[in-house]
């Protein structure tokens, strides 16, 4: 089967890969900062920092200016700490093979060594099972992507760095408000991020969170994401001596750092939407819900000898996701190709995207990365070759997902 359409980003569509979460609650925030004539960081950063925190029950927050930074500062903190162990150049963090670009790139760019895993074709995770096969003595740590709103298997994976004396973080980027085992992602590891960018949970316009109960390290990402100064630092800190000049403490640089930081009106916006966070997440598992009952029906009507035709995410028994987008794996058995498909819904006015960023390891960029030898990643293949995404939003998806599944059907039907 054969399908052609031109897929640009003039086409208006009727179901997007995601929508505003926005109403006159977070444009009048951003308004009102606008006016105060304070727009660079500043009170509201500190405040929203600290209802993040407190959402979440972590003890630390650091808000940057989006989630790929909030990776770099946890990565970059990890070289720099005093009191546990600082990660050398060559040490090796292990990696699930299926997570967007900026999962990897903070590793590679702070000198250390990507050792890519497979993922569980069912649940797009790391695959617990190959991990200790990985591990050699330059391993240091577990980076645990909790991908699509998908909490991972932290039981495994803490028995895992416990045995190896390894440290646990946490890509969570897409996953804010999942729980496992009763407990908040991303506060699980030593560290875990967040993203506040528009097609996620919350929307800030750009954004990310570091949480961390790590005093130490929370410092050191504070000097971090602005250029490397103490300005900061508490007087008292585990970072620096800092002098009783105020004016000498307002400009020491004391560690090679970045700017990252986020703008008052990101901090605005997100005070007010936080405070909607848990109807959010409501109606996400809501559509959900749903999207699984119709799925359940089309391949009750379509399967090809008792197996499903489309297959989607499956979730771990024990934890609450927070259900980041809804996707389509396709059976081999299923006619015509992802390429195909694809063409056809965005033909349809369905926007849709290949899941994450498909198996890392199959882009270019890798042969300018500091990556461990690996295996083939079957698993992340079969993602990558058949999987799809369509959007799940913090709005009622029914009219949306019925439409989905009514355009799956004809491509079905039109292909006879």
């Amino acid at each position: 089967m054969s399908r052609t359409c031109k897929i640009g980003v003039e086409k208006i569509m009727r179901y997007k890969l995601a929508e505003s979460t926005w109403n006159n609650d977070e444009i009048l925030a951003g308004i009102s900062t606008l006016l105060s004539g304070r727009c660079t960081m500043g009170e509201k950063v500190k405040q929203f920092e600290k209802e993040f925190a407190w959402t979440f029950g972590s003890k630390y927050a650091v808000m940057s200016n989006s989630g790929s930074s909030a990776n770099l500062l946890m990565a970059t903190a990890l070289k720099y700490r005093k009191t546990k162990y600082q990660f050398q150049d060559g040490d090796e963090v292990i990696v699930p093979a299926l997570s967007w670009s900026t999962t990897y790139y903070p590793i590679h760019q702070n000198n250390l060594v990507l050792k890519f895993v497979d993922i569980d074709k069912e649940t797009f995770n790391i695959d617990v099972s190959k991990i200790e096969e990985a591990i050699g003595p330059r391993t240091k740590a577990i980076l645990a992507v909790n991908i699509l709103g998908n909490p991972c298997n932290f039981k495994k994976l803490n028995e895992i760095c416990d045995k190896h004396g390894l440290t646990l973080l946490e890509d969570n980027c897409e996953s804010m408000y999942a729980k496992y085992d009763g407990k908040f992602c991303g506060t699980i590891g030593e560290m875990g991020t967040f993203s506040s960018f528009f097609s996620h949970h919350i929307c800030t316009i750009e954004g990310g969170i570091t949480l961390t109960d790590d005093e130490e390290l929370y410092q050191y990402m504070l000097s971090l994401r602005a250029h490397g100064w103490v300005r900061e630092l508490p007087q008292q800190n585990f970072v620096y001596n800092k002098s009783d000049d105020h004016t000498d403490n307002l400009f020491k640089f004391i560690l090679p750092g970045y700017n990252l930081r986020p703008n008052e009106i990101y901090a605005a916006i997100g005070l007010e939407q936080i405070k909607k966070l848990p109807s959010f997440i409501a109606t996400r598992n809501q559509n959900h819900n749903f999207f699984l009952n119709r799925l359940d029906s089309f391949n009750k009507r379509w399967s090809k000898g008792g197996e499903a035709l489309i297959k989607t995410q499956r979730y771990e028994y024990g934890t609450r996701p927070s259900y980041f987008s809804l996707t389509l794996v396709l059976n081999d058995k299923f006619p015509g190709t992802k390429a195909d498909l694809m063409k056809f819904l965005y033909e349809h006015e369905i926007e849709c995207r290949p899941i994450v960023a498909g198996n890392f390891t199959k882009n270019p960029v890798i042969q300018h990365m500091k990556c461990a030898p690996f295996n083939n990643m079957s698993n992340a293949d079969v993602i990558d070759q058949r999987g799809i995404m369509i959007g799940n939003h913090s709005i009622d998806l029914t009219d949306n997902i019925v439409y989905l599944f009514d355009v799956l059907q004809k491509y079905l039907l039109d292909g006879k």
